[in-house]
Formats: structure tokens, C-alpha cells, sequence
């Protein structure tokens, strides 16, 4: 193959793309916004399936490499109610299908896999547009400009790329979470570190499906929280998260009356509390064939959160991949291929994603896969 593969976004889609292309000899390079790997946190615990995850870590020959990142009883889940009511306790008994890793160790370790300089780091995307004849050109903040005969937007939410494919943009899903951690749970934060116990825990106010609060329990004794709240972004925009003591008693006056077990992962925060407005892209979004271009992750099916985002966005990479390395010399085949396959998947996905969010109001299991509603 001598078409040079273009990837916009060094997140988890971008470098599964990558790393499964340099599996198979093909060339790629990545450009990312960010100065560094470490130039911002990386997010929280993911939960890897067996079912899409890590089959793209196994086309990516990093599966091992993966099972030594694994924290260990992470799989555990809790289910309390409000008022500190223990609804469900399922321990890791270590059968489970989605062990849990920090997202910032598995990019690192698709970073390490990739040839020194695949990943050109600083290089913010301001534009693109179309040369015809399947060529596209991007355009740098720092002046530069890269064309390519195949690009691939791995850019998130907001992608530079998919305006070239698609009009549509996302939308906010009528949901904010606010983020926050505590640290060195065990000694400074008992009460908190025993209710989210040795994994994962979720607590739902039956009947207002929009308010609730989920935490997990990360490496190094820290427990991260997310309170979601279902209310307009006006609501949040009214609130001065710069002003912490402020920002947290407001956040926690929702949450009136809940156990302080579990309140307390709002007001005994170690950091500021941080808004996190969910979006979503329009359920079956999907383009046109457009020559030379196209999309992996959250750029192509953003959808609301419901533990498949991540694994989406690498199955995705793995099968973009796999596509062009079974048509190196035929590109649109490829392409065609992919998307063939990534459309409805993501639509049922997408579908799943809703449902789930709208369900947990009322059926506080609607969270968990089937084997642990069963528990």
C-alpha cells in the first residue's frame, strides 16, 4: 500500500487504528492537539469487553500487554439506594467479561506500541478541505499544512473532519455530570471508601431517572465520582465552579437528604467540582461516501454514556484497519466496507445508549448487563 493513512486525534480510536496498521505494515501518522501524553489527565476507570474492546487489542497484538494493567476486583459492583439502603453487592469473583483499566495506562500502552514519531504531538487542527480526487488538505494552528489521500477523523465530539462528511453536530443530551475526586480513601475518606466498596458503585433516585450519582474506585486508594444531574445548561451556567466551597454546596443541596456516606462525595472532594455536559449526535448518524475521508470514535456516533464509548471507538480503529488491509490498492472498497459495518452497529448502539439513560429512573439495574441483573 503506498497511500500514507492521516489520523486526526490521538485518543483511544486514533492510536487502535494506528497501532492495528503498523500490525499489518501499513503507515499511519497521528496529529494531537495536546503539547504531550501527560499534558492532561486522561480520564477515569474503563471497563474493557470481551466483545469489542479486546477483540481490537487482539487484532492490535496487546492483549497481554493489556491483562498487566488490569486492576484486580475493580468488577465489583454496588447498588444503593438514597438513603444508604444496600440494593445489590456483587463481588469480583474474577469471572467477569470487563475487567477495568485507567484510560490513561491503556493509551500509553498503544503509544509505546506505535514507531517513534507516528505521533506528531502539538499539532491543533484549525481546517480541512477538500483538493478532489480523494485528497484533503488540513491546516495546523502553528501555519502548517499536511494533504493526504486518506483521512481519518478520530477527533471526538467536536471533530474538525466530520464537516466534511456530515452536517450534523451534537446536541446536548439533557445531562451534565459533575466530577470529583477523593484521595487516600481509606484513611481520609472512610465512610465513602466503604459505600463505593472495591469497585464500582451506583446510586439511583427511583423515579427521577435524570439524578444520580456513580463512582468508582480508581488505583491508589482514589475514588472518582460522577452526580448527574438533569437540568439545562443555563443551570449549570448560573453556578460559579470557580468559587469551589460555593459551587459544591450548591451541586450537594440537589442531593438533600441522601446518606452522608454518599454525600460526602461531593462535599469532601479533594478538587474543585467539574461540569461535564453529555452530547450526542443524532441516532443513525451516517454520511455520504465521500472520496479519501472518513471517521472512527466519538466523531462518527457520540452518543450518552453507557460504558461502550471507549470500546466502540477501538473496534472501531481495528475494523478501519483490518478494511485497508484487505483492499491496500482499493481504498473506496475499503472504506466502503467499513462503514458498511460501522453504521448499524453504531445505530444499535447509539439506540442502547438512550434507552439505558432513560430506563434508570426507573429500573435501577438498567445499568448492568444482563449477568448482574441476575445476581
Amino acid at each position: 500500500m503506498t497511500t500514507h493513512v492521516t489520523i486526526i486525534g490521538a485518543g483511544l480510536g486514533g492510536l487502535t487504528l494506528a497501532r492495528v496498521l503498523h500490525v499489518h505494515g501499513i503507515p499511519a501518522t497521528v496529529y494531537e492537539a495536546e503539547a504531550s501524553p501527560m499534558a492532561r489527565m486522561q480520564g477515569g476507570m474503563l471497563d474493557i469487553h470481551d466483545y469489542n474492546g479486546q477483540l481490537a487489542l487482539e487484532e492490535a497484538d496487546l492483549l497481554d500487554a493489556f491483562r498487566a494493567i488490569v486492576l484486580p476486583g475493580r468488577q465489583a459492583t454496588r447498588v444503593l439506594a438514597p438513603d444508604g439502603t444496600v440494593l445489590l453487592d456483587k463481588p469480583d469473583d474474577g469471572t467477569g467479561h470487563r475487567p477495568e483499566v485507567q484510560r490513561g495506562e491503556l493509551r500509553q500502552i498503544l503509544l509505546d506500541s506505535l514507531p517513534a514519531g507516528t505521533v506528531r504531538w502539538g499539532h491543533k487542527v484549525t481546517g480541512v478541505r477538500t483538493l478532489g480526487k480523494g485528497r484533503h488538505e488540513v491546516v495546523f494552528a502553528e501555519g502548517g499544512t499536511v494533504v493526504t489521500g486518506l483521512l481519518v477523523g478520530a477527533d471526538g465530539a467536536w471533530s474538525r473532519v466530520r464537516p466534511l462528511l456530515s452536517d450534523a453536530t451534537p446536541e446536548y443530551f439533557g445531562r451534565t455530570f459533575v466530577e470529583t475526586y477523593l484521595h487516600d480513601a481509606e484513611t481520609r475518606h472512610p465512610a465513602a471508601a466503604k459505600a463505593v466498596g472495591g469497585g464500582s458503585l451506583f446510586v439511583f433516585d427511583k423515579g427521577t431517572s435524570g439524578q444520580w450519582i456513580a463512582a468508582h474506585r480508581e488505583s491508589g486508594e482514589t475514588l472518582h465520582a460522577y452526580m448527574t444531574l438533569a437540568r439545562p445548561l443555563e443551570w449549570f451556567d448560573g453556578i460559579d465552579f470557580t468559587d469551589v466551597a460555593a459551587a459544591t454546596a450548591r451541586i450537594a443541596a440537589e442531593f438533600e437528604g441522601w446518606a452522608p456516606e454518599i454525600t460526602a462525595l461531593i462535599t469532601d472532594s479533594d478538587t474543585a467540582p467539574v461540569p461535564r455536559p453529555l452530547n450526542s449526535l443524532p441516532i443513525g448518524h451516517r454520511w455520504d461516501r465521500i472520496p479519501g475521508v472518513t471517521l472512527v470514535g466519538d466523531a462518527a456516533h457520540l452518543s450518552p454514556p453507557d460504558g461502550e464509548g471507549a470500546n466502540l471507538a477501538m473496534q472501531d480503529g481495528a475494523e478501519l484497519a483490518l478494511a485497508i488491509a484487505a483492499y491496500p490498492d482499493d481504498i473506496e472498497r475499503a472504506l466502503t466496507a467499513y462503514e458498511e459495518a460501522l453504521f448499524p452497529r453504531s445505530a444499535t448502539a447509539a439506540v442502547e445508549a438512550v434507552a439505558t439513560n432513560e430506563a434508570i429512573g426507573t429500573d435501577p439495574f438498567a445499568f448492568f448487563d444482563q449477568d448482574e441483573q441476575e445476581a
